[in-house]
């Protein structure tokens, strides 16, 4: 039986050093990838040397006003026809040389349709960083299928795409990713995938360094996004609410701040947690927004300015 084809999808938009790490990353790699795939937002922002470090890097240049989280990566996977579909995002950073070798593994299970990595925090990352990253992604690999909803609620939802793979077959069966989207695309496809009998596979033994450490302004607008994504889908998000989730890693938070005598950092964390949640709440209700506010509140400014212009020539 011949070993799974894989293909690798990464979004880019101002590559730079890490997309080099990552590049280099791949390239180390103990399982062979067959392509790496580009879609790069603005093509003067991109540097050739790219294509010369990895001969089976292909790119696709498109404008900031055509980017989708949801539809770019499903016009991604359309161009493919691998075993297995590998997305990551350009500043994931392979930790080691098993991570495609260890998601594969993932696949033996004839049940799991998805797997994903564990992001480490990067070098220079924040103590309160650090421990959200371990809160999200433990030590302990996990499978996650429809009987994990009573205990896991939303969580056996969880699927990131800064690192994540899927079987191509169950992909295109269950519709792939939705077309338009702010926000968690992952997490909408892989509601469907446990919805429909699957599982997903939390690879904790395949990992990536990833983390930023954003300033409360960046928290809002990034779970301003969050909200917005939650309330186009309410068939999935209204019966499996996150506030409680989060409650429980603030607290464990202050506690673990505690326990490493540097209780001073939970001001920054209770500042962080309440621009986080009022973010939240403000994208959960972003159609009682006017628009200037919903622009002052997004990370994505040009997805906005799409739908407008989209709603105007839909409505001719």
């Amino acid at each position: 039986m011949r070993e799974p084809i894989v293909d690798i999808f990464i979004p880019t938009y101002r590559p730079g050093q890490e997309f080099e790490e990552l590049l280099l990353g791949l390239l180390r790699q103990t399982y062979p990838v067959r392509n790496i795939l580009v879609v790069n937002t603005d093509a003067s922002l991109w540097d050739p040397k790219f294509e010369a470090m990895a001969p089976n890097l292909y790119v696709e240049h498109i404008e900031q006003r055509n980017f989708d989280h949801g539809g770019t990566r499903r016009a991604m996977a359309a161009s493919s026809d691998a075993d297995l579909l590998l997305f990551m995002t350009q500043d994931a950073v392979p930790a080691n040389g098993e991570l495609v070798e260890k998601l594969v593994m993932q696949f033996s299970l004839p049940q799991v349709k998805a797997a994903y990595a564990r992001q480490l925090p990067k070098k220079g990352c924040s103590v309160l960083e650090a421990y959200t990253r371990g809160f999200n992604y433990p030590r302990e690999s996990d499978i996650k299928d429809y009987g994990d909803l009573p205990k896991l609620g939303l969580k056996t939802f969880f699927c990131s795409n800064v690192c994540a793979m899927y079987d191509r077959e169950t992909y295109e069966e269950l519709g792939g990713f939705v077309s338009r989207t702010i926000f968690n695309e992952d997490m909408i496809f892989a509601a469907g995938l446990v919805e429909a009998g699957y599982s997903i596979a939390y690879a904790a033994d395949a990992m990536v360094y990833h983390s930023h450490n954003y300033g409360c302004v960046e928290q809002l607008k990034r779970n301003f996004d969050l909200g917005v994504s939650q309330a186009q889908h309410p068939e999935i998000f209204d019966n499996y609410p996150s506030e409680g989730e989060g409650i429980r890693m603030v607290k464990q938070a202050a506690g673990h701040v505690c326990r490493v005598g540097q209780p001073w950092l939970l001001a920054p964390l209770f500042f962080q947690s309440g621009f986080k949640y009022l973010g939240y709440l403000l994208g959960k209700h972003y159609r009682l927004l006017p628009r200037g506010m919903v622009l002052r509140c997004t990370m994505n400014k040009s997805w906005w300015r799409f739908q407008k212009k989209k709603g105007k020539r839909k409505r001719r």
